[in-house]
């Protein structure tokens, strides 16, 4: 990762008028045939995209010639939040593959099927059974299938694998630049794996999370989360935005989502989903002072000059 300090301030913290903290990072807004329309900060250099590339891993698992529904494939490149209806198609997942939980690498929490990343791991075992691969290794990288993941984030970055680390579920990690990411994210939009996520936004992040709430306001929208303040999204029309928030904050994501909608003319007019934008945009709740709200996030002046450009 590039020296934090020379990528920009993106969010301020906003708290009773005062500027109390700030976010740095990059970000990185492609148009529809993948050029880069919009660059700030480093966009060139590897980082972990973490669960943002979930919808990669979905369409490796596709190329290796996994047969699974769409429900079960959207979840295949969920972070969910564990509620009964994720942890219920996960295990039934498991069960059509002739697997139980048990059969998990991911961590419990507090069980294995109720991890964020369970469904992910039921569709790589799906994989495996159904290709006839083990199922003991299936999180090695030299693992047959994770080689096909491989494969398939190189195809879709346009880029080589610069290092390869180990995710929080334990599954294999690639790293690789936010243009990558944005470019492959435009792709996998375009593809089924996108149309599934786009269908059932629920599975694939869960009541109230941002992902969901998004997906459901703004039709055509594609949108997915990673851990240590990254995130992806591709417009209906194919312009994507692809950032990380130098300091991990999950936070400062929202600000900059909402001001990409903005910038991209793709706020429905719609006040219940113009309510949702807007809440993200100003990090609703999230600055609280004797137990009310007393500030905001907000995108720094430069930053929104630049998505509005």
């Amino acid at each position: 990762m590039s020296d934090a300090t020379s990528n920009p301030v993106l969010v301020e913290v906003v708290r009773s008028g005062f500027v109390e903290s700030v976010h740095r990072g990059s970000i990185v807004v492609t148009a529809p045939d993948g050029t880069v329309r919009t660059a700030i900060g480093d966009v060139d250099t590897p980082v972990f995209p973490r669960s943002a590339n979930k919808p990669f891993q979905a369409l490796g698992m596709l190329n290796a010639g996994l047969e699974l529904g769409d429900a079960d494939l959207a979840l295949a490149a969920a972070s969910h939040t564990g509620e009964r209806g994720h942890v219920e198609r996960t295990r039934a997942m498991l069960a059509a593959a002739g697997l139980d939980e048990g059969h998990l690498h991911c961590p419990p929490d507090p069980t294995r099927a109720a991890m964020n990343c369970s469904g992910k791991h039921a569709g790589m075992l799906t994989t495996c059974v159904q290709r006839g691969w083990p199922t003991g290794t299936y999180t090695d990288p030299d693992h047959p299938l994770q080689r096909t993941i491989a494969d398939t984030v190189v195809e879709l970055t346009g880029e080589k694998i610069a290092a390869v680390g180990v995710d929080g579920c334990g599954a294999p990690l690639f790293t690789f630049s936010l243009t990558g990411l944005a470019r492959a994210f435009s792709a996998a939009a375009r593809t089924r794996v996108g149309t599934v996520m786009r269908e059932h936004p629920w599975l694939v992040a869960g009541t109230g999370r941002e992902d969901t709430l998004l997906m459901l306001a703004v039709p055509g929208l594609l949108v997915k989360a990673g851990a240590e303040g990254v995130h992806a999204m591709t417009l209906a029309d194919g312009t994507t935005v692809a950032l990380k928030v130098d300091d991990g904050a999950s936070r400062a994501r929202g600000p900059l989502l909402a001001a990409a909608l903005h910038a991209g003319g793709a706020v429905p007019a719609n006040p219940a989903a113009r309510s949702v934008i807007d809440g993200l945009g100003r990090g609703v709740g999230l600055v609280r002072g004797g137990g009310r709200e007393v500030g905001e996030l907000r995108v720094s002046a430069a930053a929104g000059r630049a998505l509005a450009s």
